[in-house]
């Protein structure tokens, strides 16, 4: 049975919480939709702050809607299109202080106003991407990108 847990130490130590919380939580497990399913779940308590977690994942050239937290999202994202698509297409995290800076942004949630992409990799392959928004203009920071490259690394080893 999952216990959430009380974060108290600094921001790399309780990021690496979350990640053996993760591990723990998917051991055993290799059914991809529970095992993104329970990431974003994860991702949701943990992360402050936050309006939608969730994973886009690749399907026939585009990415396609996958398990998340949050309202209602757009389903499929052509690849160099708005965050998710570059993020893909690039595949490198991108972090955005201002989603209205960015071009092409797609506004799938009005309150959005930073968001953080990160490309799931997996042998060798685009597999798909973490997003994660925020109602907060500069929530993400360089501490969120490396630890949540992290736990995308962590959960590749579940898929």
């Amino acid at each position: 049975m999952f216990e959430a847990k009380n974060y108290q130490g600094t921001r790399e130590e309780n990021y690496r919480l979350l990640i053996q919380q993760l591990q723990a939580l998917l051991e055993g497990e290799y059914n991809t939709i529970a095992n993104l399913s329970n990431a974003s779940a994860l991702l949701n308590q943990f992360l402050s702050d936050v309006n939608w977690v969730g994973f886009y994942l690749m399907e026939n050239g585009e990415l396609v809607l996958g398990p998340f937290q949050g309202l209602p999202a757009c389903i499929r994202i052509p690849l160099g299109k708005g965050v998710c698509g570059t993020s893909a297409k690039e595949q490198k995290t991108i972090l955005v202080e201002d989603v209205h800076q960015f071009p092409g942004h797609i506004a799938c949630d009005a309150a959005s106003q930073s968001e953080i992409v990160v490309p799931i990799i997996k042998e060798g392959q685009l597999f798909g991407v973490l997003d994660i928004d925020s109602p907060s203009k500069s929530r993400f920071d360089h501490i969120d990108q490396m630890m949540l490259e992290e736990f995308v690394r962590a959960l590749v080893k579940h898929l």
